[in-house]
C-alpha cells in the first residue's frame, strides 16, 4: 500500500496542504481521503486512530504518524529542497507538536472552513484520491 495521507476535508489550510504536497510529489508517493470521508472512517477503525485526531494522519508501512512527525515524514518525500525539513525530527517532540497543535487549533480562524464546493482535481490528481 502507498504511504496514505488523511486530511480534514473541512478546512481551507490542509486543502491546500494537499494541493502543495501533490505538486512536489511527482513521483505519486501519496494517496489521499478525508478523515470525513467512508475511506477515512475505515482507515481510522483499521488503524485505531482516535476520533481526537482531526488534522493530519499519515499511514506509512503500516504505522500511524499525526501531527509534527505526520508533516515532516510528508516532508522528507518532496522534490526540492523539502525533504530538509526532515531534519527538525531532531527537535523534541513535545516542542515541536506545540507548534503544530498551535497552528491545528488556529487553522480555522486563520484560514477558514470550506464551502460547500471543492476544486474539481485533474484526471491524474483524482486517480490520488482515495
Amino acid at each position: 500500500m502507498k504511504r496514505v495521507i488523511l486530511f480534514d476535508g473541512d478546512c481551507n489550510f490542509c486543502d491546500s496542504s494537499v494541493q502543495f504536497i501533490i505538486k512536489r510529489d511527482p513521483a505519486a508517493h501519496f494517496l489521499f481521503t478525508s478523515l470525513q470521508s467512508e475511506k477515512g472512517a475505515e482507515l481510522r477503525k483499521q488503524y485505531a486512530i482516535p476520533d481526537e485526531v482531526d488534522s493530519l494522519v499519515l499511514i506509512e508501512n503500516d504505522k500511524v504518524f499525526t501531527k509534527s512527525s505526520a508533516a515532516l515524514r510528508i516532508a522528507k518525500k518532496l522534490d526540492g529542497l523539502w525533504h530538509l525539513l526532515f531534519l527538525f525530527i531532531l527537535v523534541p517532540g513535545k516542542i515541536r507538536n506545540g507548534v503544530y497543535d498551535y497552528v491545528a487549533a488556529n487553522r480555522y480562524k486563520w484560514f477558514g472552513k470550506k464551502d460547500v464546493a471543492c476544486m474539481l482535481p485533474s484526471p491524474e490528481e483524482r486517480q490520488r484520491f482515495i
